[in-house]
């Protein structure tokens, strides 16, 4: 029978991180079996053995689905070593369990962001072959011609990955820049910058309207939101995944 370490078990169940599950763990919190276990490597059988961690109870594993408005200047991480604020500020008093994000915004991009307990779902959702699409809205520093607008269909090679849109299209003109609206079906780190980047157009705003059926919608910066049952199992229908 596959045994599991103790810490990546605590963090399947949803219950933490695998850091904070180690935590836990070198503090006495967690039992296997009824017995105080102190190794965060220790194998678990997670079928078979009891994993108990003392002050939770069965509801923080409820799988919980969030859709964050991420505002800009925020990194995308629990814990950030040059002291960033991070995404985590804006759950900031709310009677949450342990989440992480899924998928990534760098640190000067906005809007839809998803967090959840559920990594099985998490990894359905960013799966590149079956994972929904998303839409960007992208302010761009020059106006935008169709000599342009066919480059980025065509996509780019950089850093020995090819990038490409699955489209591109133009929202609107202003005197010296546009708006452009972009789909990927499967996003690279930092994907539509590097696009734009090898044509030599800077970004000026790149937003992330929608992740397939979930819109950003009137949600405000920083806000956040459940996401419905629907909209869970829209975007990760179970067995989904490769």
């Amino acid at each position: 029978m596959t045994r599991h370490g103790l810490a990546r078990v605590l963090s399947k169940r949803g219950l933490c991180s695998r850091t904070q599950a180690a935590v836990w763990i070198a503090e006495g919190l967690v039992t296997v079996n009824g017995r105080t276990v102190r190794d965060a490597e220790h194998p678990v059988r997670m079928d078979v053995d009891r994993v108990d961690v003392r002050g939770l109870d069965d509801a923080s594993a409820a799988p919980v689905f969030i859709a964050l408005n991420k505002p800009r200047g925020l990194v995308t991480t629990a814990r950030d070593e040059q002291g960033r604020d991070t995404v985590y500020r804006c759950f900031d008093g709310a009677s949450l369990p342990w989440l992480a994000p899924v998928g990534r915004l760098d640190k000067a991009s906005e809007g839809l962001l998803l967090f959840s307990n559920d990594p099985a779902w998490a990894a359905r959702v960013t799966d590149p072959a079956t994972g929904p699409s998303k839409l960007y809205h992208v302010q761009i520093d020059r106006l935008a011609d169709d000599v342009l607008l066919d480059a980025l269909r065509a996509g780019v090679h950089d850093g020995g990955e090819t990038l490409s849109a699955a489209s591109v299209d133009v929202l609107r003109h202003g005197e010296r820049n546009a708006w452009l609206e972009i789909v990927l079906e499967a996003g690279r780190n930092r994907h539509i910058r590097r696009m734009l980047t090898a044509h030599g157009v800077g970004v000026i705003r790149l937003v992330r309207v929608a992740i397939g059926c979930v819109t950003l919608g009137s949600l405000p910066k920083g806000g956040w939101r459940p996401l419905s049952v629907g909209e869970a199992q829209s975007l990760a229908p179970p067995g989904r995944a490769r």
